[in-house]
């Protein structure tokens, strides 16, 4: 346990799949540990490794002086920030608020002022890596907010992340995450549609994969979603709904911004109708799947 671990109070709140990795990293790494969710056996399981469960979001923030948030959606956000027991409620100047969830940038901003003004800073700090890099502590956390704020928060960072780049002011980490994912599905709809190609050519497409992994295509979805695309084992990983979502909140941030997106819009149509024809609980890389039927390619 390094000192400075030991003297932080850490809360965090929301142990999905995501969360409870990070929250586990988190307290391995020495931070007193308080935790937070709506369904208890997570915190059970945490509470058995040595944290301790807060009653309330606003308790938690009582006890913290940063918390961590990993929740679904902006709604979410809102609510366990704002609500009657809410963080902003407990939460006392100076304590430093982490939001991991990824949620929409503008919503970010207000949340951040309204924070502000109980002299509670936010750092918006979405994370790319999926489940293995939060168990293994190795995720990418996009940051946006104060400078300060993020020195004080380091070594909590340094627990769960291993690039950890603020990249401008509140919102900011979460218009580069919503930048992540639409390289992540852009790429996808060109990696699924040249092996459905290669396949309804009768070329192997696992030979296709290896041939494209040697040269210019290589990339972490070639490499990744397409192995797991080719092998059908699509079982989360990062669902299907989520990613359009995240879609959405990328296709909401280039209309605000006056940005002409036409692979936002049309990998957000392509999600939307992955959702809709019965494989929004598979992971992200079954539109594969979409396009195999698309393309009368059968398995």
């Amino acid at each position: 346990m390094n000192q400075q671990a030991s003297t932080l109070v850490v809360g965090f709140i929301g142990l999905g799949v995501m969360g409870k990795a990070m929250a586990r990293n988190i307290r391995r790494a020495g931070f007193p540990l308080a935790v937070h969710n709506r369904s208890r056996r997570a915190v059970e399981e945490l509470v058995a490794e040595g944290a301790s469960a807060g009653v309330s979001p606003e308790e938690v923030a009582a006890r913290s002086e940063i918390v961590v948030l990993s929740l679904p959606d902006t709604p979410d956000v809102e609510q366990v920030l704002f609500a009657a027991h809410g963080v902003g409620v407990g939460a006392r100047p100076g304590t430093i608020v982490i939001d991991t969830s990824t949620i929409a940038p503008a919503a970010t901003k207000g949340f951040s002022e309204r924070l502000l003004s109980r002299g509670v800073h936010l750092l918006d700090a979405p994370v790319s890596g999926g489940p293995k890099g939060a168990i293994d502590g190795t995720l990418s956390c996009m940051v946006g907010g104060s400078e300060a704020a993020l020195d004080r928060a380091m070594p909590v960072f340094q627990a769960i992340g291993k690039t950890i780049r603020r990249v401008g002011e509140s919102g900011a980490g979460q218009l580069c995450k919503a930048c992540n994912q639409l390289a992540i599905v852009s790429s996808l709809m060109g990696v699924v549609e040249a092996l459905v190609m290669a396949k309804r050519a009768g070329i192997d497409p696992y030979a296709v994969r290896e041939a494209l992994l040697g040269g210019s295509a290589k990339s972490f979805v070639l490499e990744n979603h397409a192995k797991r695309f080719l092998d059908g084992t699509l079982e989360p990983g990062f669902r299907s709904t989520l990613m359009l979502k995240d879609m959405k909140l990328a296709l909401d941030a280039a209309r605000d911004l006056g940005v002409f997106a036409p692979a936002t819009a049309l990998g957000t149509e392509l999600m939307t109708a992955l959702c809709n024809t019965g494989y929004e609980g598979k992971d992200s890389a079954a539109l594969g799947l979409l396009v195999e039927q698309l393309s009368g390619v059968t398995r």
